[in-house]
């Protein structure tokens, strides 16, 4: 699936990578803690850049993690499990109940679902 960011006139076309599993897919994320904005910020090779304003202290930053997959993607939070590296910067996430990641539109760094614009 691909974020569509628009900066002004130009527009950027991000992959975002995920795979298949038993109860729905996982993508691999890298977090920024500590981050004046939060969001999605990218695609870096076969990770999603997400930034985060809560410090990795006490499960803080996982659970804005997870708040902001569950906003973004349009699922429930429980639906959303940290699989690998719950200590650290970089993630794996397993999301079930879904196959795919829905399209969506970066503008201005808010995410629209398509269709919602």
């Amino acid at each position: 699936m691909q974020i569509v960011a628009y900066y002004g006139n130009i527009i950027l076309v991000m992959d975002i990578p995920f795979k298949k599993s038993k109860k729905g897919i996982t993508i691999k994320i890298k977090v920024e803690p500590r981050s004046s904005r939060k969001g999605i910020s990218g695609v870096m090779g076969d990770t999603l850049k997400i930034r985060v304003n809560s410090p990795p202290v006490g499960g803080a930053a996982n659970e804005e993690l997870i708040e902001i997959l569950s906003e973004k993607f349009g699922i429930r939070k429980s639906a959303i499990i940290i699989v690998r590296g719950n200590s650290s910067k970089d993630k794996v996430v397993e999301v079930a109940g879904i196959d795919s990641i829905p399209e969506m539109h970066l503008v201005k760094q808010q995410l629209i679902l398509k269709g919602e614009a």
